[in-house]
């Protein structure tokens, strides 16, 4: 297909849920992409977090092709090697304190926690979630998230959520009431702008919600699998939570979402009480052992801290060269450019230069390379920013 043909058929058969940019990828290789046309670009923002081994990673080609040859699909009412594989080492990375649900979205990893702590409740139900969070689009999970715009539409919502200001205890202990059930947050706000959570705040809900006999959950879907310098967020925070979701980067680009419940409340999920079809399939489980083999036999969380410094350093000299600039946020390699007007003129203008970087919140450039990404490629794509800054201003 030539590519007006390519944008004529999407409009024609497919339903328009998405803001497109005119590009058509073709291939994709570590840190890089190529359109239809050839022309390759700098991805630093590969699959909004899901590319956190780049694209195609080796290991995660070869795991998959070795399992697609062999089984594609049992259902859960069967066992399956991979899955039971793929649990062990999740469990292994939390000191074996956890239990798996698979399924295959951070939305409907964020709807099994919920559905978790309705179970946990008895009764209870309210949820405190946060402003500017975002736990995914499908009912309960748009219900949770605390963003007006991306509920328009879609009334009633699904009652017992209660949205605080992020970072405010005293926000969060005037919600409280005897219905309420859970905290649900993310470490930082992807979606939301990458607004990250002061550790005192964090540590003072792990403290609340055991004196009130709360869920504690966090939010990974994005953060998770290395993304800050450590397999998973929390581990920064000194805390442990009760339930925390994963998603987009787990699969190495193959969709798969995780609910990981401490074994004390995991098996409230009693047989018939929640299922996924195509959750934790063989193929999926043996992509996903492979992304977390090589997280760590090739030191990408190491790296991740490395970079991420060197990134933040680079983009620091960015802000006293370009007064546009108004504030860097960052941890690891999850990092945010937040800008004194909107950002959508410096992305076009990146992408025109080959460099693929994203723009939430009207205002904040969100950049997240791989976690192997290289000190060079970090550089071309600090340049590259930096003349698309130029232009703006």
């Amino acid at each position: 297909m030539k590519m007006q043909e390519v944008f004529d058929t999407y409009k024609e058969s497919i339903i328009p849920s998405y803001s497109k940019v005119p590009l058509i990828f073709v291939k994709g290789k570590g840190s890089y992409l190529w359109d239809i046309r050839g022309k390759k670009y700098l991805d630093f923002f590969p699959g909004w977090g899901v590319g956190n081994l780049g694209h195609c990673h080796p290991k995660v080609m070869s795991a998959v092709r070795d399992q697609i040859s062999k089984l594609i699909f049992v259902p859960n009412n069967y066992y399956n090697l991979p899955q039971a594989k793929l649990s062990k080492e999740l469990a292994w990375w939390t000191k074996n304190e956890f239990k798996a649900f698979f399924c295959n979205s951070g939305a409907e990893a964020n709807e099994a926690a919920i559905k978790l702590a309705r179970k946990f409740g008895q009764g209870r139900f309210e949820i405190i979630t946060f402003e500017n969070s975002f736990h995914g689009r499908t009912l309960a999970a748009l219900s949770a998230t605390g963003q007006s715009k991306y509920q328009q539409g879609f009334a009633p919502l699904v009652p017992g959520f209660k949205t605080v200001r992020f970072n405010d205890p005293d926000a969060v202990k005037s919600t409280l009431t005897d219905k309420t059930v859970a905290v649900m947050l993310e470490l930082i706000q992807g979606e939301g702008g990458i607004n990250i959570a002061q550790k005192d705040f964090v540590r003072g809900l792990r403290k609340l919600c055991d004196e009130k006999k709360l869920l504690l959950i966090i939010d990974e879907v994005q953060t998770g699998i290395g993304r800050t310098g450590s397999m998973f967020c929390w581990q920064q925070f000194e805390i442990v939570p009760d339930v925390f979701t994963l998603a987009k980067s787990l699969g190495g680009g193959l969709p798969i979402g995780c609910m990981m419940a401490g074994k004390e409340y995991a098996d409230l999920l009693a047989p018939g009480s929640h299922a996924s079809t195509f959750g934790g399939g063989p193929v999926i489980c043996k992509a996903a052992l492979a992304v977390l083999a090589a997280v760590h036999k090739e030191k990408m969380l190491r790296n991740a801290v490395e970079m991420g410094a060197y990134l933040v350093g680079e983009l620091g000299a960015l802000q006293r060269k370009h007064p546009v600039i108004k504030e860097v946020r960052a941890l690891g390699l999850m990092c945010g450019v937040e800008l004194h007007k909107p950002g959508k003129t410096v992305v076009d203008s990146c992408i025109e230069k080959g460099l693929l970087i994203n723009c939430t919140h009207e205002t904040v450039l969100r950049i997240m390379p791989a976690l192997n990404i290289t000190q060079r490629q970090v550089g071309t794509a600090v340049s590259i920013l930096d003349k698309a800054l130029k232009e703006v201003e």
